[in-house]
């Protein structure tokens, strides 16, 4: 389904984020995971693009599987970084054959072996540039093309610290044709308010959807940081889990509830969509509806 017309038929959107498997087995498992939760009834789910072709084929395979062997409606991540026009060109083809119908474009990282990587062989160094070459693309014949979602940063772009900059980069990505935006993860709602409220005020007014990730361990704390550029953590979440002494059921129950009283409190505040970083595994964001009192996406949208 595209995205205008999920927006379209729901009102709140509830959407689930997968990375692709480094490995058969791997993938296997995932795609159990996706199929629990399925149940939930998301509103679509989204998978990552690894840069510099480290996953990018097991990107496009796990999308396509999702798009045949599932009724989920999947959106594909695809980056600026390491790809020319006709590589480009190439991945809309295949996904438009496929019955793909949504991209999220990002300018994406330079692959972590690769730190002295030129962008400027890259087609498009922004964003905005690939969301303009993807709203470009068209199938032909009257048909509508892809519809196009770009990133969101409530607590500041990490490579733009004049936010007044930043919001004109980002109102340059949906001037350039994006539909909706997906904001990175964070801890804090009053970030993700504030970032609404600014994007208002510079005329972006396309559905904004909150990014949550649940804590599950100690560890992926620091992981969280590293993949979101540096997140804040909120001192009363980081005094929570430290009385957890390191006991991962202990931290695992903090992060869940943290997580929900994020998303009670984002639906009480009219939120647009909430994307679940499910780190491709389900148990965590199940227990999140256990909390709000449902059993799927439509029990809670018609609340």
């Amino acid at each position: 389904m595209h995205i205008q017309d999920i927006f379209q038929a729901h009102p709140t959107t509830f959407s689930f984020e997968f990375f692709p498997p480094k490995s058969d087995k791997a993938s296997e498992e995932l795609f159990s995971h996706i199929a629990q939760l399925q149940a939930l009834q998301p509103s679509f789910v989204s998978v990552t693009y690894g840069a510099g072709g480290s996953t990018r084929e097991r990107t496009q395979d796990l999308i396509l599987r999702i798009q045949r062997e599932t009724n989920l409606t999947a959106i594909s991540h695809l980056t600026c970084v390491c790809h020319s026009q006709d590589e480009l060109q190439a991945i809309l083809t295949r996904y438009h054959a496929s019955g793909i119908e949504n991209i999220l474009a990002l300018g994406g990282d330079p692959p972590r072996n690769m730190a002295d990587y030129d962008r400027s062989r890259d087609a498009f160094q922004y964003a905005d540039g690939l969301v303009s070459f993807i709203k470009g693309w068209g199938p032909g014949n009257g048909k509508r093309g892809f519809g196009i979602g770009v990133a969101g940063f409530p607590e500041g772009h990490p490579g733009t610290p004049n936010r007044l900059k930043e919001m004109d980069f980002l109102k340059q990505k949906v001037d350039s044709g994006a539909d909706y935006i997906c904001t990175q993860l964070f801890f804090s709602n009053h970030d993700f308010y504030d970032f609404r409220e600014r994007c208002e005020f510079a005329g972006i007014n396309v559905p904004i959807i909150a990014g949550i990730m649940p804590i599950t361990r100690d560890s992926s704390i620091t992981r969280m940081a590293e993949l979101a550029l540096g997140a804040r953590f909120p001192a009363r979440l980081l005094k929570a889990i430290e009385r957890c002494s390191g006991d991962p059921e202990s931290i695992d129950r903090v992060g869940n509830h943290w997580a929900t009283e994020q998303c009670r409190d984002l639906l009480d505040n009219n939120v647009r969509g909430i994307h679940f970083y499910t780190l491709n595994r389900s148990d965590a964001t199940r227990r999140i509806y256990e909390n709000l009192g449902v059993k799927d996406s439509q029990s809670l949208r018609s609340r």
